[in-house]
């Protein structure tokens, strides 16, 4: 009898334990996103998941690998900090830099192919996702004659998320 009530209470806990709570609604009745936040621990896991990623979809495509550049990676980083402080995603800086500029204010050696931004709260492959889906965004992360990239992002303490990528020959 003791046995038996021990594996009923055992067995309440487990059900229990898969009790989840319910997710918030907004006031459109669809639930709530989950803030993607990104901890300074998470930089190289969120760098190397796109750009891992980015080289998966273009290994699918016949595109040669692109290899990760401190110089590139620099100037998206400046982008991305600077389209917050504009509030508002655009290719231009807030001193009227334009993406080439930003490129070889850096000493990247080579040329700059494309850049692609995002204002979101998204994690990165979900923002590589809406990338994908957008033909001119597309084929920045497809061309052919890209060898290098950069990819960076500037966090707001509410969330947001600032998202630049660029590609190098």
């Amino acid at each position: 009898m003791i046995r038996q009530i021990g594996l009923v209470a055992v067995a309440i806990l487990s059900l229990a334990a898969c009790v989840t709570e319910p997710a918030q609604l907004g006031p459109d009745g669809k639930p709530l996103p989950k803030l993607y936040v990104i901890k300074p621990s998470d930089t190289s896991r969120v760098t190397y998941s796109m750009v891992d990623s980015v080289n998966t979809l273009r290994a699918a495509a016949g595109a040669p690998p692109l290899v990760l550049s401190a110089e590139l990676t620099a100037a998206a980083a400046t982008h991305s900090r600077d389209m917050a402080v504009q509030n508002r995603p655009w290719h231009f800086g807030s001193d009227g830099s334009s993406p080439v500029e930003r490129v070889r204010r850096t000493g990247y050696p080579g040329n700059l192919l494309g850049e692609n931004i995002s204002e979101t709260y998204e994690t990165e492959l979900e923002t590589l996702s809406a990338w994908m889906d957008v033909p001119d965004t597309r084929a920045v992360i497809l061309d052919p004659a890209a060898r290098r990239v950069g990819f960076a992002w500037y966090q707001e303490p509410s969330g947001k998320l600032w998202w630049t990528l660029v590609t190098g020959d």
